[in-house]
C-alpha cells in the first residue's frame, strides 16, 4: 500500500512538474543579460531553494525547469535535513533531492550545487549549506519531532545545536546565515549575531549571509556582511512555483565571479568572496567587485564638437546590460540639460551627455560618478572616476 501511495505521489508530481512547466513559459521572468569583468564570468545563482523534500510544493526537476527558463546558472535546492512534509509519502533521504535535480539538469546548463539548510529556532537560528557531501550524516537532536512541524526540545544541549555545523565543516561546506532577524525569533533573542555565531566565525564555518531574501532587503544582513567580512548573497528561498512571486521583475539572485562555470570555481569565488547581491534594479557588493561589473556594464567615450561657435564636450554613454543605471555626475564643467547631474541609462540604452563651453580643451578631464542603485556600503553607494579623453 505504501509503495502505491510513493508511486502515485512521483507521477502525480511529474505531472504537475509537466503541466506547471509549460504554464511557466507563458509568464516567462525577465531574462537579465549581464556583462563580465576582467578575469571572471559572471555566474547567476540563487542558493536557497525548497521543494517537497521539506517543506516545499514542487519536485526537483520543476525546480531545475524554472532556473532553465530564468537563465540561471547554477541553483541549490537547500532542504531542510531536519524537518519532512510528507513523512508518509517520501522516504526521508537528504541525497534524493539533488540526485533527482542532478539528473534532469542534465539536459540543460544548469549546474547543481549540493546543499541542505539547518534549521533550530533558537541561536544561531537557520543556515544554509553548500557543497556538502552526505546530508544525511547531520544529526538533530535538538528537535522533538521532524514530522510536518518544527517542534524543538524543551531542553537543548549547545552541543546538539553545534553538531551539524561541525559535521558540514567536515565535508567541506560552505556555510551562510540565512535571513537575518526574521520576526518570529526576534521576541526570543534581540541579539541577532550572537555568541553562538561569534564561535562559528572563529572556527571558520560561518562564511557568508544573504543581504537579500526572498526580494527583500535585509539591513542587518548588509550591516553583518561588512562588520564580519562575509560573503554577500541574495536568494528566492522559494517553496512554490516562482513565476508567481516575481512576475514584473526576475528573481534576487547571487552573482558569482568565477574563472569559469563549475561547481568547484563557484565554492572558490564564494570563500574568496567574489560576489554581488542582484534584485530589482539594485547591485550590493564591494567597490573591488562593483566597480569593475560597472565598467564593463557602461561603456564611455567622448568627442569634442563645436555647436554654434561653442566648443561643447559630448559623452556617449552605453549601457550595455538589462540593468538601468542612475548617475550623479559632476564636472569642473557645466553638464546641459540634467539638473544636478542626475542621469539614468536604461537598458540597453545610448544617452549623451554635453559639458558645456569648454573653451581650453584639454586632452583629459575627470567626470566624478556616483551609481545610485549600487550600493558598495549599508548608506554608501558607488563612487568612482571616469577619466574622460576625448577624440
Amino acid at each position: 500500500m505504501r509503495l502505491k501511495l510513493v508511486l502515485n505521489l512521483a507521477l502525480l508530481f511529474a505531472a504537475l512538474s509537466s503541466y506547471g512547466s509549460g504554464l511557466a513559459d507563458s509568464v516567462r521572468q525577465n531574462y537579465p543579460v549581464l556583462v563580465n569583468i576582467p578575469g571572471f564570468i559572471t555566474l547567476k545563482c540563487d542558493f536557497h531553494l525548497h521543494t517537497v523534500f521539506s517543506d516545499g510544493h514542487v519536485w526537483p526537476s520543476f525546480r531545475v525547469r524554472e532556473a532553465e527558463r530564468d537563465g540561471l546558472d547554477a541553483i541549490s535546492l537547500t532542504e531542510h535535513f531536519d524537518y519532512e512534509g510528507y513523512p508518509e509519502d517520501l522516504k526521508r533521504d537528504g541525497n534524493r533531492s539533488y540526485e533527482i535535480a542532478t539528473e534532469s539538469a542534465k539536459k540543460t546548463n544548469v549546474l547543481i550545487v549540493k546543499g541542505l539548510e539547518i534549521s533550530p529556532r533558537v541561536s544561531p537560528y537557520h543556515h544554509n549549506a553548500l557543497f556538502v557531501k552526505d546530508p544525511n550524516k547531520l544529526k538533530y537532536d535538538y528537535m522533538k519531532t521532524i514530522h510536518k512541524q518544527f517542534v524543538m526540545k524543551d531542553s537543548i544541549k549547545r552541543a546538539e545545536l553545534m553538531s551539524p555545523f561541525l559535521e558540514v565543516k567536515d565535508q567541506g561546506a560552505f556555510v551562510f546565515y540565512n535571513h537575518p532577524g526574521y520576526s518570529w525569533w526576534d521576541k526570543k533573542d534581540r541579539n541577532i549575531f550572537t555568541d553562538f555565531h561569534q564561535e562559528l566565525l572563529d572556527k571558520k564555518i560561518l562564511g557568508g549571509v544573504e543581504v537579500v531574501n526572498s526580494g527583500k532587503y535585509n539591513v542587518i544582513g548588509h550591516d553583518m556582511a561588512m562588520k564580519h567580512n562575509l560573503t554577500m548573497i541574495a536568494n528566492s528561498d522559494e517553496h512554490y512555483d516562482i513565476s508567481n512571486s516575481y512576475k514584473n521583475t526576475h528573481r534576487p539572485m547571487t552573482l558569482v565571479l568565477a574563472r569559469e562555470k563549475s561547481v568547484e570555481s563557484i565554492q572558490e569565488a564564494m570563500i574568496a568572496r567574489r560576489t554581488i547581491v542582484y534584485y530589482d534594479d539594485i547591485l550590493i557588493g564591494r567597490k573591488t567587485e562593483l566597480e569593475p561589473f560597472f565598467r564593463s556594464a557602461v561603456t564611455v567615450s567622448s568627442e569634442y564638437k563645436k555647436r554654434n561657435e561653442e566648443n561643447i564636450l559630448v559623452i556617449t554613454f552605453q549601457n550595455n546590460t538589462d540593468i538601468p543605471f542612475k548617475l550623479k555626475l559632476s564636472s569642473k564643467y557645466m553638464i546641459e540639460g540634467f539638473p544636478m547631474g542626475r542621469v539614468t541609462v536604461n537598458a540597453k540604452e545610448k544617452v549623451n551627455v554635453i559639458l558645456k563651453a569648454v573653451w581650453d580643451s584639454p586632452s583629459a578631464t575627470d567626470l566624478q560618478c556616483r551609481v545610485e542603485n549600487l550600493f558598495t556600503g549599508v548608506n554608501e553607494d558607488l563612487s568612482t572616476v571616469i577619466t574622460l579623453k576625448p577624440l
